[in-house]
């Protein structure tokens, strides 16, 4: 079949190069440094199949721009929706230059952003793959082990996709890891509860929290109308376009309430949507303040478990309506910080 090529401008600044050092931005079978030469390539979920597309970036902060090669035929409708995923995942739609304005004065941020100048965080292709991403690799330290064990779930409930490389597997649509065995899953390496976890999320994206949530927005009673076979937009797909447009603290609420979804986590997936604002949930635990609201206090030279609702919002003032953005400099400068100590070691 016949490759096709087009053009996604993204706004400036943007430098996807920057993406290369943050480990965690890539899946098992990739190797950052080798997609500064044969580009970014990953699956692609559309309403009916999934495809493979490769992405390079021109490299130009100011004038950013990436080149995206479908690995076979695209119908008009088809390549929209391509354009659209990739959007999301590459954060092209984000505008840094209101945000590099208004945290201009930030005595944390501002000293990190002629380093990180055009950082724009990586995502994965919507929220279900982000959250399976996320849950099976907490709590698993050696990461590379973690996205091995992502990387064999995928290759079991996903469409397995040939490239010039040899065999790409999809990410699993809700629909098809909903029919999984927890206890199968034990032969990928995951625990018997995060197999739990994994199946009770497609759960709750179809039939649950999510869908429910939905029906109540839209009022609509019909979201399960429809089959995998034909579209995944009646079932996963209005849920997930749902939880894009979801206000951060809404958004949380929901996500906690799931089982296999801590704060951290939680917080960490509102983060990762194509939208620049956030919410960071208090989290006290035994007279602890833990999660991502203790690591920005820290950051800021703050006792996380002193420091009040006032003093919070005082610290991250500079932050509002960026939260997303400022968070992922932050997680960008620690990375940074740790692979140069390792160097020194």
């Amino acid at each position: 079949m016949a490759q096709q090529i087009w053009n996604i401008p993204s706004l400036p600044p943007h430098d996807f190069f920057l993406c290369l050092d943050v480990d965690s931005y890539f899946d098992y079978e990739h190797d950052p440094e080798q997609i500064f030469e044969r580009g970014f390539t990953r699956p692609v979920p559309l309403r009916k199949r999934d495809i493979l597309a490769t992405i390079f970036f021109n490299g130009d902060a100011e004038a950013p721009e990436f080149s995206v090669r479908a690995h076979e035929s695209l119908s008009g409708s088809e390549q929209a929706e391509v354009d659209a995923v990739l959007r999301r995942i590459l954060g092209v739609d984000l505008d840094l230059a209101p945000f590099y304005e208004q945290a201009a004065d930030d005595p944390v941020l501002s000293p990190m952003f002629p380093e990180l100048y055009g950082l724009k965080r990586l995502s994965r292709a919507n929220f279900f793959e982000d959250a399976v991403n996320r849950i099976i690799q907490t709590q698993i330290k050696h990461k590379p082990t973690a996205r091995k064990m992502v990387y064999e779930v995928r290759s079991a409930f996903g469409t397995r996709l040939e490239s010039d490389g040899g065999m790409v597997p999809a990410w699993p649509r809700p629909e098809r890891l909903l029919t999984g065995d927890p206890v199968a899953m034990k032969r990928h390496g995951l625990s018997l509860r995060k197999g739990e976890y994994l199946v009770g999320l497609a759960e709750e994206l179809l039939h649950g929290r999510f869908a429910q949530s939905l029906e109540r927005s839209t009022g609509t009673q019909d979201v399960h109308e429809g089959g995998f076979e034909t579209s995944v937009e009646p079932d996963s797909g209005r849920a997930l376009k749902s939880i894009e447009s979801m206000p951060p603290r809404e958004l949380y609420e929901l996500l906690v309430s799931v089982r296999g979804i801590g704060p951290t986590t939680a917080q960490d997936l509102i983060l990762f949507r194509n939208r620049t604002d956030g919410w960071f949930a208090s989290h006290v635990e035994r007279g602890r303040e833990k999660a991502v609201r203790r690591w920005i206090i820290l950051s800021y030279g703050g006792d996380p478990d002193h420091t009040s609702e006032e003093d919070f919002q005082e610290m991250i003032r500079c932050w509002k309506g960026y939260e997303a953005v400022a968070l992922e400099f932050l997680y960008v400068h620690w990375v940074l910080s740790e692979k140069r100590q390792q160097g020194r070691e």
